[in-house]
């Protein structure tokens, strides 16, 4: 690739404890060459958005699922179809990792279920019993872009289910979910985190900035 650089490549994967290969753009020049590509194929990319993004997000290397996520966040937003639930679901367990996750997580899943509300049950339940601990964060922070329409008992609700999790990344994922509300409501964080008995560092990242 033109713009590849072993150097940086090298530096990413690291970053990424070696979970991924790199082809070594970093985000700014990344996104500049994704404008390009898109002037130059915009029909075909709006047209064929879920083909193109599940084609880059079968390569290896980082920089293509990046790219994958981001023409869904663009392309689909509030244009969800039912049956794009599997394709968010198959991108959360697909190369996995917090950073795509996360992204998936609050736009693409948080996006989907805005949409289609009368699927939160059915999602969320099967995303929060899993044994597959991103789908489990997953349920977690989808609600993060929510603000005054998080519903506060669902949000609550997981967090008690996996509060005794010792997954650094649960843990992670309550406070910050929690942490986040609570820019919305800090007394409803506050009381809950004084019953809930959550892991220390649940309890920290909720409170950080209460």
């Amino acid at each position: 690739m033109e713009n590849a650089d072993s150097t940086n490549a090298a530096a990413m994967a690291a970053y990424m404890k070696g979970n991924f290969p790199f082809v070594g753009i970093k985000t700014g020049l990344r996104r500049d060459v994704q404008k390009e590509i898109l002037l130059k194929h915009k029909k075909e990319i709006q047209a064929e958005a879920r083909t193109v993004a599940l084609q880059l997000y079968n390569l290896p290397q980082r920089e293509y699922h990046y790219y994958a996520i981001e023409i869904l966040i663009k392309e689909l937003h509030k244009k969800f179809v039912p049956n794009d639930i599997d394709l968010i679901e198959h991108m959360l367990i697909t190369h996995s990792w917090w950073d795509s996750v996360d992204t998936i997580a609050k736009y693409l899943l948080g996006g989907y279920l805005k949409q289609y509300p009368e699927s939160i049950t059915t999602v969320i339940e099967k995303f929060s019993g899993s044994e597959n601990m991103w789908l489990n964060r997953s349920a977690i922070i989808f609600q993060l872009g929510y603000k005054k329409d998080t519903n506060a008992k669902l949000l609550f609700s997981l967090c008690e289910k996996h509060r005794l999790s010792k997954e650094f990344f649960i843990q992670k994922a309550i406070g910050w979910a929690l942490r986040e509300y609570g820019k919305t409501n800090p007394e409803a964080v506050k009381n809950f985190v004084n019953i809930a008995q959550l892991k220390p560092l649940s309890t920290r990242e909720a409170l950080k900035n209460l």
